[in-house]
Protein backbone atom coordinates (compact mmCIF):
# COMPACT_ATOMS: atom_id res chain seq x y z
CA UNK A 1 0.00 0.00 0.00
CA UNK A 2 2.59 2.57 0.82
CA UNK A 3 4.31 1.77 -2.32
CA UNK A 4 1.33 2.84 -4.53
CA UNK A 5 0.57 5.63 -1.89
CA UNK A 6 4.01 6.89 -2.65
CA UNK A 7 3.98 6.22 -6.63
CA UNK A 8 0.41 8.36 -6.58
CA UNK A 9 2.45 11.37 -4.68
CA UNK A 10 4.79 11.46 -6.78
CA UNK A 11 2.38 13.60 -9.49
CA UNK A 12 1.06 16.03 -7.62
CA UNK A 13 5.03 16.76 -6.35
CA UNK A 14 5.86 17.79 -9.49
CA UNK A 15 3.86 20.57 -10.04
CA UNK A 16 5.32 22.43 -6.59
CA UNK A 17 8.49 21.85 -8.00
CA UNK A 18 8.12 25.61 -9.55
CA UNK A 19 8.61 26.58 -6.18
CA UNK A 20 10.78 29.67 -5.21
CA UNK A 21 14.48 28.67 -5.70
CA UNK A 22 15.23 30.34 -2.25
CA UNK A 23 12.85 29.17 -0.31
CA UNK A 24 12.47 26.67 2.80
CA UNK A 25 11.94 23.09 3.11
CA UNK A 26 8.25 23.98 2.67
CA UNK A 27 8.72 25.95 -0.15
CA UNK A 28 6.57 23.89 -2.48
CA UNK A 29 3.78 25.19 -4.88
CA UNK A 30 1.36 23.21 -3.65
CA UNK A 31 -1.23 22.28 -5.54
CA UNK A 32 -1.77 18.18 -6.65
CA UNK A 33 -0.82 15.81 -9.10
CA UNK A 34 -3.21 13.60 -10.60
CA UNK A 35 -1.06 10.82 -8.90
CA UNK A 36 0.03 12.50 -5.62
CA UNK A 37 2.77 11.70 -5.89
CA UNK A 38 5.17 13.87 -3.66
CA UNK A 39 8.64 14.88 -3.97
CA UNK A 40 10.92 16.48 -1.40
CA UNK A 41 14.15 17.78 -2.76
CA UNK A 42 17.30 20.00 -1.38
CA UNK A 43 19.25 22.46 -3.99
CA UNK A 44 22.97 22.83 -2.61
CA UNK A 45 22.44 26.81 -3.78
CA UNK A 46 22.34 29.14 -6.23
CA UNK A 47 26.12 29.88 -6.41
CA UNK A 48 26.62 29.51 -10.38
CA UNK A 49 25.13 29.54 -13.61
CA UNK A 50 25.24 25.48 -14.00
CA UNK A 51 23.17 25.29 -10.06
CA UNK A 52 20.58 27.59 -11.93
CA UNK A 53 20.21 26.12 -14.82
CA UNK A 54 20.27 22.38 -13.10
CA UNK A 55 17.46 23.89 -10.81
CA UNK A 56 15.22 25.12 -13.82
CA UNK A 57 15.42 22.07 -15.27
CA UNK A 58 14.44 19.87 -12.46
CA UNK A 59 11.75 22.57 -11.37
CA UNK A 60 10.16 22.88 -15.07
CA UNK A 61 10.30 18.56 -15.79
CA UNK A 62 8.82 17.74 -12.17
CA UNK A 63 6.33 20.64 -13.22
CA UNK A 64 5.57 18.87 -16.62
CA UNK A 65 5.01 15.44 -15.61
CA UNK A 66 2.33 17.24 -12.92
CA UNK A 67 4.51 15.90 -9.56
CA UNK A 68 4.00 17.69 -6.71
CA UNK A 69 7.96 19.08 -5.82
CA UNK A 70 8.95 20.58 -2.46
CA UNK A 71 11.81 22.67 -2.90
CA UNK A 72 14.28 24.16 -0.72
CA UNK A 73 17.57 25.75 -1.46
CA UNK A 74 20.15 24.98 1.13
CA UNK A 75 22.30 28.55 0.48
CA UNK A 76 25.98 25.87 0.34
CA UNK A 77 25.35 24.85 4.00
CA UNK A 78 25.34 21.32 5.09
CA UNK A 79 23.03 22.15 8.03
CA UNK A 80 19.72 23.35 5.74
CA UNK A 81 19.77 20.31 4.11
CA UNK A 82 20.11 18.25 6.91
CA UNK A 83 17.44 20.18 8.11
CA UNK A 84 15.34 20.00 5.02
CA UNK A 85 15.44 16.30 4.83
CA UNK A 86 14.56 15.96 8.41
CA UNK A 87 11.55 18.28 7.27
CA UNK A 88 10.28 16.13 4.06
CA UNK A 89 10.72 12.82 6.80
CA UNK A 90 8.45 14.48 8.97
CA UNK A 91 5.59 15.34 6.16
CA UNK A 92 5.92 12.16 4.76
CA UNK A 93 6.99 12.70 1.27
CA UNK A 94 7.38 9.78 -0.88
CA UNK A 95 10.63 10.17 -2.09
CA UNK A 96 13.56 12.92 -1.12
CA UNK A 97 15.96 13.64 -3.65
CA UNK A 98 19.56 15.80 -3.19
CA UNK A 99 22.63 17.15 -3.77
CA UNK A 100 25.13 16.90 -1.53
CA UNK A 101 27.00 19.96 -0.53
CA UNK A 102 29.68 18.18 0.69
CA UNK A 103 30.38 14.11 0.81
CA UNK A 104 30.78 13.57 4.49
CA UNK A 105 28.20 13.39 7.27
CA UNK A 106 25.05 12.41 5.64
CA UNK A 107 25.07 8.92 7.38
CA UNK A 108 23.17 9.59 10.51
CA UNK A 109 20.02 11.58 8.38
CA UNK A 110 19.98 9.29 5.25
CA UNK A 111 19.56 6.68 8.21
CA UNK A 112 16.11 7.69 9.63
CA UNK A 113 15.00 8.34 5.87
CA UNK A 114 15.43 4.92 5.72
CA UNK A 115 14.20 4.17 8.47
CA UNK A 116 11.35 6.33 7.60
CA UNK A 117 10.47 4.13 4.04
CA UNK A 118 11.50 7.19 2.36
CA UNK A 119 13.68 6.08 -1.03
CA UNK A 120 16.32 8.18 -1.52
CA UNK A 121 18.03 9.66 -4.76
CA UNK A 122 21.42 11.58 -5.12
CA UNK A 123 21.65 14.40 -8.05
CA UNK A 124 24.81 15.40 -9.51
CA UNK A 125 26.62 14.87 -5.93
CA UNK A 126 27.39 11.88 -4.42
CA UNK A 127 28.47 11.08 -0.65
CA UNK A 128 30.76 9.00 1.01
CA UNK A 129 28.85 6.35 2.94
CA UNK A 130 30.01 3.09 2.89
CA UNK A 131 26.45 1.83 3.72
CA UNK A 132 25.07 2.64 -0.04
CA UNK A 133 21.60 1.17 0.88
CA UNK A 134 20.71 4.74 2.32
CA UNK A 135 20.32 5.82 -1.05
CA UNK A 136 18.81 4.36 -4.25
CA UNK A 137 20.48 5.46 -6.89
CA UNK A 138 23.27 8.74 -7.83
CA UNK A 139 22.18 10.54 -10.86
CA UNK A 140 25.17 12.39 -12.28
CA UNK A 141 28.23 13.22 -14.15
CA UNK A 142 31.87 11.33 -13.99
CA UNK A 143 33.83 14.21 -12.43
CA UNK A 144 36.91 12.04 -12.24
CA UNK A 145 36.46 11.88 -15.99
CA UNK A 146 35.80 15.49 -16.30
CA UNK A 147 39.23 16.38 -14.91
CA UNK A 148 40.91 13.88 -16.90
CA UNK A 149 39.41 15.08 -19.89
CA UNK A 150 40.91 18.56 -18.84
CA UNK A 151 44.24 16.66 -17.97
CA UNK A 152 44.19 15.06 -21.44
CA UNK A 153 44.24 18.35 -23.20
CA UNK A 154 46.52 20.10 -21.13
CA UNK A 155 48.77 17.18 -22.46
CA UNK A 156 47.95 18.36 -26.23
CA UNK A 157 48.05 22.02 -25.50
CA UNK A 158 51.38 21.80 -24.14
CA UNK A 159 53.03 18.92 -25.70
CA UNK A 160 56.24 20.80 -26.90
CA UNK A 161 56.56 23.07 -23.27
CA UNK A 162 59.04 22.18 -20.49
CA UNK A 163 58.00 24.46 -17.95
CA UNK A 164 54.31 24.61 -17.26
CA UNK A 165 53.34 26.85 -14.35
CA UNK A 166 49.79 25.50 -13.05
CA UNK A 167 47.17 27.47 -11.20
CA UNK A 168 43.83 25.57 -9.68
CA UNK A 169 40.66 27.03 -9.01
CA UNK A 170 38.78 24.47 -6.80
CA UNK A 171 35.08 24.27 -5.86
CA UNK A 172 33.74 23.95 -2.77
CA UNK A 173 35.82 22.85 0.02
CA UNK A 174 34.97 19.11 0.69
CA UNK A 175 32.18 18.58 -3.12
CA UNK A 176 32.40 15.97 -4.68
CA UNK A 177 32.96 17.82 -7.96
CA UNK A 178 36.14 19.85 -6.30
CA UNK A 179 37.79 16.67 -4.78
CA UNK A 180 37.25 14.95 -8.03
CA UNK A 181 37.74 16.87 -10.69
CA UNK A 182 40.72 18.27 -8.39
CA UNK A 183 41.76 13.71 -8.94
CA UNK A 184 41.11 13.49 -11.94
CA UNK A 185 43.31 16.15 -13.59
CA UNK A 186 46.38 15.02 -11.45
CA UNK A 187 45.82 11.54 -12.86
CA UNK A 188 46.53 12.85 -16.31
CA UNK A 189 49.03 15.60 -15.65
CA UNK A 190 51.80 13.66 -14.63
CA UNK A 191 54.64 14.59 -16.18
CA UNK A 192 57.23 16.66 -13.80
CA UNK A 193 57.23 19.75 -16.46
CA UNK A 194 53.61 20.10 -15.04
CA UNK A 195 53.92 22.59 -11.83
CA UNK A 196 51.00 22.82 -9.93
CA UNK A 197 52.30 26.07 -8.30
CA UNK A 198 49.09 26.96 -6.46
CA UNK A 199 45.82 25.55 -5.54
CA UNK A 200 42.74 27.02 -3.83
CA UNK A 201 38.91 27.19 -3.66
CA UNK A 202 36.64 29.69 -5.20
CA UNK A 203 33.77 27.66 -4.19
CA UNK A 204 32.32 27.58 -7.51
CA UNK A 205 31.79 31.09 -7.89
CA UNK A 206 32.76 34.18 -10.50
CA UNK A 207 33.40 36.27 -7.64
CA UNK A 208 35.60 33.60 -5.82
CA UNK A 209 37.18 32.96 -8.88
CA UNK A 210 38.13 36.57 -9.38
CA UNK A 211 39.44 37.05 -5.38
CA UNK A 212 41.30 34.06 -5.71
CA UNK A 213 43.60 34.43 -8.98
CA UNK A 214 44.40 37.91 -8.20
CA UNK A 215 46.14 36.52 -5.42
CA UNK A 216 47.52 33.58 -7.70
CA UNK A 217 48.77 36.65 -10.05
CA UNK A 218 50.40 38.68 -7.55
CA UNK A 219 52.10 35.67 -5.97
CA UNK A 220 53.49 34.16 -8.82
CA UNK A 221 55.08 36.13 -11.88
CA UNK A 222 54.73 33.20 -14.62
CA UNK A 223 51.29 31.38 -14.87
CA UNK A 224 50.86 29.21 -18.01
CA UNK A 225 47.53 27.68 -17.49
CA UNK A 226 44.38 27.70 -15.18
CA UNK A 227 42.36 25.17 -14.72
CA UNK A 228 38.74 26.07 -12.97
CA UNK A 229 36.95 23.52 -11.54
CA UNK A 230 33.82 25.39 -12.99
CA UNK A 231 33.30 27.95 -15.57
CA UNK A 232 32.13 30.81 -12.94
CA UNK A 233 35.54 30.83 -11.71
CA UNK A 234 36.89 30.48 -15.10
CA UNK A 235 35.35 33.62 -15.76
CA UNK A 236 36.05 35.60 -12.60
CA UNK A 237 39.60 34.56 -13.69
CA UNK A 238 38.98 36.27 -16.71
CA UNK A 239 38.47 39.47 -15.05
CA UNK A 240 41.46 39.48 -12.91
CA UNK A 241 43.95 38.32 -15.62
CA UNK A 242 42.48 41.61 -17.79
CA UNK A 243 42.89 44.04 -14.85
CA UNK A 244 46.49 42.82 -14.41
CA UNK A 245 47.09 43.88 -18.53
CA UNK A 246 47.47 40.45 -19.52
CA UNK A 247 45.11 38.26 -22.68
CA UNK A 248 43.08 35.46 -21.27
CA UNK A 249 43.23 32.82 -23.67
CA UNK A 250 46.99 33.94 -24.81
CA UNK A 251 48.89 35.00 -22.01
CA UNK A 252 47.54 32.87 -20.11
CA UNK A 253 45.57 29.74 -21.24
CA UNK A 254 42.48 28.81 -19.20
CA UNK A 255 40.43 25.45 -18.75
CA UNK A 256 37.33 24.75 -17.24
CA UNK A 257 34.44 22.55 -16.24
CA UNK A 258 30.11 23.34 -17.05
CA UNK A 259 29.86 24.61 -20.70
CA UNK A 260 27.29 27.20 -19.34
CA UNK A 261 26.45 30.10 -21.79
CA UNK A 262 28.58 32.37 -20.18
CA UNK A 263 31.30 29.84 -20.10
CA UNK A 264 30.85 28.71 -23.72
CA UNK A 265 30.55 32.59 -24.92
CA UNK A 266 34.16 33.09 -23.66
CA UNK A 267 35.51 30.13 -25.50
CA UNK A 268 34.12 30.99 -28.38
CA UNK A 269 35.51 34.74 -27.94
CA UNK A 270 38.98 32.89 -27.22
CA UNK A 271 39.33 34.05 -23.69
CA UNK A 272 38.84 30.21 -22.83
CA UNK A 273 40.80 27.92 -24.62
CA UNK A 274 38.94 24.34 -23.58
CA UNK A 275 35.79 23.65 -21.58
CA UNK A 276 34.02 20.07 -20.19
CA UNK A 277 31.02 19.86 -20.39
CA UNK A 278 28.74 18.75 -17.14
CA UNK A 279 25.39 18.78 -18.10
CA UNK A 280 23.06 20.88 -15.50
CA UNK A 281 19.98 19.50 -17.39
CA UNK A 282 18.91 16.15 -15.47
CA UNK A 283 15.19 16.84 -14.22
CA UNK A 284 13.75 14.56 -16.78
CA UNK A 285 16.32 11.56 -15.39
CA UNK A 286 15.04 12.41 -11.98
CA UNK A 287 11.15 12.43 -12.70
CA UNK A 288 11.93 8.94 -14.47
CA UNK A 289 14.03 7.65 -11.40
CA UNK A 290 11.70 9.10 -8.55
CA UNK A 291 8.77 7.47 -10.37
CA UNK A 292 10.48 4.19 -10.23
CA UNK A 293 11.39 3.87 -6.59
CA UNK A 294 8.14 4.87 -5.49
CA UNK A 295 6.42 2.37 -7.35
CA UNK A 296 9.14 -0.09 -5.57
CA UNK A 297 11.03 -0.87 -8.56
CA UNK A 298 14.72 -1.35 -9.12
CA UNK A 299 16.87 1.58 -10.62
CA UNK A 300 20.61 1.56 -11.51
CA UNK A 301 23.14 2.51 -8.45
CA UNK A 302 24.61 4.89 -10.71
CA UNK A 303 23.48 6.77 -13.57
CA UNK A 304 26.24 8.29 -15.62
CA UNK A 305 25.35 11.46 -17.80
CA UNK A 306 26.57 11.82 -21.42
CA UNK A 307 28.66 14.35 -21.67
CA UNK A 308 30.84 16.15 -24.48
CA UNK A 309 34.18 18.73 -24.37
CA UNK A 310 34.12 21.81 -26.56
CA UNK A 311 37.07 23.72 -28.58
CA UNK A 312 36.41 27.19 -29.59
CA UNK A 313 35.29 26.22 -33.04
CA UNK A 314 33.19 23.75 -31.38
CA UNK A 315 31.34 26.45 -28.94
CA UNK A 316 30.74 28.89 -31.76
CA UNK A 317 28.60 25.77 -33.08
CA UNK A 318 26.73 24.75 -30.41
CA UNK A 319 25.83 28.66 -28.45
CA UNK A 320 22.81 29.34 -31.04
CA UNK A 321 20.92 26.17 -29.37
CA UNK A 322 22.33 26.28 -25.95
CA UNK A 323 19.94 25.45 -23.57
CA UNK A 324 22.11 26.80 -20.93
Amino acid sequence: MKKLIGAAAVGAMLIALTGCATGGPDAGSGGGGTDDLIVGFSQVGAESGWRTANTISIQGSFKAADIELKFSDAQGKQENQIKAIRSYIQQGVDVIAFSPVVESGWDTVLGEAKAAGIPVVLTDRSVDSTDDTLYESFLGSDFILEGEKAGDWVNTEFADATDVKVVELQGTTGAAPANDRAEGFRNKVTDPKFDIVATQTGDFTRAGGKQVMEAFLKANPKIDLVYAHNDDMGLGAIEAIEAAGLVPGKDIKIVTVDAVKDGMTALAAGKINFIVECSPLLGDQLVDIAKKVAAGETVEKRIVTEETTFDQEQAKAALPDRKY
